[in-house]
C-alpha cells in the first residue's frame, strides 16, 4: 500500500506541478493549468473572473486558498466526483512521464493518507473515503488496459494481420 501521496510519489498528488489543458474552464488561451488542483478549483465557480484567478495563482496551494473563498456552482456535491476524475484523468493523459510513474506503483493501493482531516479524498486517523486514491486506482487500471490494446494492435500490424 502507498499511504501517502510524499517523496517518490508526490507526483500523485494535484499539487503536483504540470501543465494541464483543460478546456471546459476557460475559453483559448487561457486553458492552460499549472496543476490538477488549480483545474480543480477553478471548475467549483461558474464566474469566469474566478476562473480566471484561480488558473493564474502562483502555486497549488494558492489556487486551493482562492477556491474556498468562490461561489460554488449549485450542482457541486453531485458532479465534483466526475469532475475530479475528468481532472486527473487529463493530467496523467497529458503528461506521459507521469503516466509511466503511476503504472510504475503496479497494484499497490493508493491512499491520499493526510493529517489535514480530508477523510472525503483521503484518509486522516484511519478513517476516510479515499475518493482520490480510488480515482488514480481506476485511471492507472484505464491506462494500463489502453496500453495493452495498443500493443496488440501494433503486434498485429508488424505480422500483416491489420
Amino acid at each position: 500500500m502507498i499511504a501517502e501521496f510524499q517523496g517518490q510519489y508526490r507526483f500523485l498528488s494535484n499539487f503536483w506541478p504540470c501543465s494541464i489543458k483543460y478546456p471546459e474552464c476557460l475559453p483559448e488561451p487561457f486553458d492552460i493549468f499549472s496543476s490538477s488542483e488549480h483545474v480543480f478549483q477553478a471548475m467549483k465557480c461558474e464566474n469566469e473572473t474566478e476562473r480566471y484567478l484561480i488558473r493564474n495563482a502562483e502555486t497549488a496551494g494558492k489556487a486551493k486558498r482562492l477556491g474556498r473563498k468562490v461561489q460554488i456552482r449549485q450542482d457541486w456535491d453531485k458532479i465534483k466526483n466526475d469532475v475530479m476524475f475528468s481532472v486527473v484523468k487529463s493530467k496523467f493523459e497529458q503528461n506521459i512521464d507521469l503516466a509511466d510513474l503511476l503504472l510504475a506503483t503496479g497494484d499497490e493501493e493508493l491512499v491520499e493518507g493526510n493529517d489535514w482531516g480530508d477523510i472525503y479524498w483521503g484518509v486522516c486517523n484511519g478513517e476516510g473515503q479515499n475518493h482520490l486514491g480510488k480515482i488514480l486506482m481506476k485511471i492507472r487500471y484505464i491506462i494500463t488496459v489502453k496500453k495493452t490494446i495498443n500493443r496488440k494492435a501494433e503486434f498485429k500490424k508488424e505480422k500483416g494481420e491489420i
